[in-house]
């Protein structure tokens, strides 16, 4: 299921609220990029026990594919949840450097995710 949410600025956002999506690569995520934009969306919520744990291990590359679709199709994301649990510097530093830009952020809840997605 997906939540339609109007920000403080009047941009709606989507949020995958089905706790049994599960994006494992880009094929998943073409799908909510489709639906959002059908929606007149300009940004999506995904929560981070939505993606395959394998997202959060860059090597597999997966992380790369997925944040590339949103790129290409010109959609923020803000992926939400408790991200200090993961250990390697190479991801605590992707993670920084998402956040310093301006379209894919890692937020700890919905409410500073609705602020970023504008």
């Amino acid at each position: 299921m997906i939540s339609i949410h109007k920000n403080d600025k009047g941009t709606l956002i989507a949020e995958l609220t089905d706790n049994n999506y599960f994006i494992s690569g880009p094929d998943e995520t073409l799908d909510l990029l489709a639906y959002a934009g059908v929606n007149d969306c300009r940004g999506i919520i995904i929560h981070e026990s939505n993606l395959d744990p394998a997202f959060f291990d860059l090597k597999t590359k997966i992380a790369g594919e997925i944040l590339q679709k949103f790129s290409n199709y010109k959609m923020k994301l803000a992926i939400v949840g408790d991200f200090s649990k993961y250990t390697s510097n190479s991801l605590r530093d992707f993670i920084r450097e998402s956040n310093r830009g301006n379209n894919i952020y890692f937020t700890e809840n919905i409410a500073t995710a609705l602020k970023k997605l504008v």
